[in-house]
């Protein structure tokens, strides 16, 4: 089922996922920079869109993470989630960072202490670095979050951490809190204070004024044959609506895979970009 709950661009993004384009091709490029949260370089490839060497303009950035345990070179892996970006009207620069490293497969988007903060390296320093070397939209109008599985969460958690920093969120069949590397149980970090902290749904209710201000827009969507994350997401949506919180949320035929998220790329991407600044 898709349920809206009303918002101001809601009828602007409904409009915006039917409409059609021809796919155009992105130029990748990969790039790195020190990172003082992760004591080391951390990589990302960077996906610009047609004409951006010559138009000049400021151009919205959808950063988008992957899912995890993952290698350290999985960013590399996402091309369809560039290919279906490419297709749609609204021009975007497309940023997928690395989330894992070697020793450290699942660290879960999260900061775990000096030189493994992941959530810092990559809400505070890689945007910043995008900014500095590409024509961005250097505010949070012009900034989306965006994950399917460990992304997913990864994508939530960050971005209600950081309201004031992306204007948009959605997670693609992902969970609501850390789990170990099979999805199956609940991960442990250590104090009921850090495990607050890293749940999401503790997390959207203490966010709830500022999303019904609509200040950050929230889509999710889960397989139904999904049976590890299917309950929660559509738990999600029952209490989000109960408090009144403009969202998206659906619910597709399908399970945990990349066949679903290939699918429905192009609508999703579609929608997130109804909610950021238009290139200008």
């Amino acid at each position: 089922m898709l349920r809206i709950v009303s918002s101001a661009g809601a009828a602007a993004a409904l409009a915006l996922l039917a409409a059609t384009a021809p796919a155009a091709r992105a130029r990748q490029t990969e790039q790195r920079f020190f990172s003082k949260a992760l004591d080391g370089s951390l990589h990302y490839a960077v996906y610009l869109p047609a004409g951006y060497a010559s138009s000049g303009l400021r151009y919205p950035v959808v950063y988008f993470l992957h899912g995890l345990p993952a290698a350290p070179t999985s960013y590399r892996n996402v091309r369809f989630v560039a290919r279906a970006l490419a297709s749609l009207k609204r021009p975007a620069i497309l940023v997928v960072p690395q989330a894992a490293r070697e020793g450290e497969r699942d660290p879960e988007y999260l900061d775990r202490g000096p030189g493994d903060d992941w959530a810092t390296a990559l809400t505070d320093e890689l945007p910043r670095v995008v900014d500095r070397r590409y024509r961005t939209i250097r505010s949070r109008s012009g900034r989306a979050l965006v994950g399917l599985s460990a992304g997913g969460y990864g994508a939530l958690h960050l971005a209600l951490a950081h309201p004031n920093e992306f204007a948009a969120v959605e997670s693609w069949s992902g969970y609501l809190h850390p789990t170990n590397p099979a999805g199956t149980k609940r991960l442990e970090l250590g104090s009921p204070a850090k495990d607050a902290k890293a749940d999401v749904r503790r997390q959207l209710a203490a966010e709830r004024r500022t999303l019904r201000s609509g200040r950050l827009f929230v889509a999710f969507y889960v397989g139904r044959s999904d049976r590890r994350f299917e309950r929660a997401n559509v738990r999600l949506d029952r209490e989000l609506w109960r408090a009144h919180v403009a969202h998206v949320f659906r619910l597709y035929p399908g399970g945990h895979s990349q066949q679903l998220w290939q699918a429905h790329a192009r609508r999703w991407l579609g929608l997130v970009l109804a909610h950021l600044a238009a290139a200008r």
